[in-house]
């Protein structure tokens, strides 16, 4: 979460935002997902997250602010396995899809 109220979160910890954002989604609401934080090795989450059939899982760093576009204060690894992560190996981001 990067603002709530006209407040700009941005510069806070990500452990404050995603505190904050988890008392805002307290209650249900259709079509939103708090994704809870695992505070255990990478590779285990990793583990689990492919097994389920995930797309892949995001690493952020405690204590990092609210940051646009390439940092160094997450990683996003992605499971090669998922169908999302075949098809976009697949393409060819020319607008052809590649032949097998």
């Amino acid at each position: 979460m990067i603002e709530i109220n006209g407040q700009d979160l941005r510069r806070q910890p990500i452990e404050d935002r995603k505190l904050l954002l988890k008392e805002l989604l307290r209650k249900a609401h259709p079509g939103i997902a708090y994704n809870r934080h695992f505070d255990v090795e990478g590779g285990i989450v990793f583990h689990h997250a492919c097994k389920l059939g995930c797309e892949g899982i995001v690493s952020k760093r405690l204590g990092s602010p609210y940051t646009s576009g390439r940092v160094n204060d997450w990683l996003k690894i992605k499971n090669p396995s998922a169908p999302a992560v075949r098809r976009e190996a697949e393409e060819d981001w020319s607008g052809k899809r590649k032949t097998r």
